[in-house]
């Protein structure tokens, strides 16, 4: 079953934008207009990588909803017994053992922390994120936008040097290069990469 990575999905037609939403509604729409089967190409895109995914339409709309349409988590467990509320071992805090490979140098000082290794690497993971945020968030969206572009545009004029101007930042250069594109494939390419960003 296909997981969806993030909540907003958009599917082209050609070179125009067919639908937006969610993964359900963009598929259905996608659905009713291949029928009869159309001749030019049908991509849907995630709008939070730029990446086209590849949607099993196969079925009745209730199928394909029920295929895409994220579980809803089940319903709280029954209050625990007064036996069961203090048993042996770490609290269940949704911790995820993986392997993580340091020098040793890096380990004696992770085992020299308050807390422990675990309590330390969570600490600076944390304050990574905090102090990260924004250059994550605006190179995540440089990175769809590109991923985006190089699916729909690589083949338009100027994709070489709008893709420069894109990683270099330069929004003005980058508008200009891509002013030609069609409107759809244009407009979204400027909101997957600068729609978390004030105008220069």
């Amino acid at each position: 079953m296909l997981q969806a990575h993030s909540q907003w999905f958009t599917a082209f037609i050609g070179h125009r934008q067919l639908a937006s939403g969610s993964l359900a509604d963009v598929a259905l729409a996608v659905r009713k207009t291949t029928r009869p089967v159309t001749a030019e190409p049908v991509l849907i895109f995630d709008d939070s990588s730029g990446r086209s995914i590849d949607v099993d339409l196969r079925g009745t709309d209730e199928e394909i909803v029920a295929r895409l349409t994220p579980s809803t988590p089940e319903e709280p467990a029954a209050e625990p017994t007064a036996s069961e509320t203090r048993s042996r071992g770490r609290p269940k805090l949704g911790v995820v053992a993986r392997e993580v490979t340091l020098l040793p140098r890096h380990w004696d000082w992770l085992a020299a922390q308050p807390g422990g290794a675990s309590v330390a690497l969570r600490k600076l993971v944390e304050e990574a994120r905090r102090s990260n945020g924004d250059a994550d968030r605006h190179r995540a969206a440089r990175d769809a936008a590109y991923h985006f572009m190089s699916a729909m545009a690589g083949n338009l004029p100027g994709f070489e040097e709008a893709s420069r101007a894109l990683f270099a930042g330069a929004r003005r250069r980058f508008s200009e290069q891509i002013a030609g594109w069609p409107d759809d494939i244009r407009d979204h390419i400027v909101k997957l990469a600068f729609s978390d960003r004030a105008d220069p």
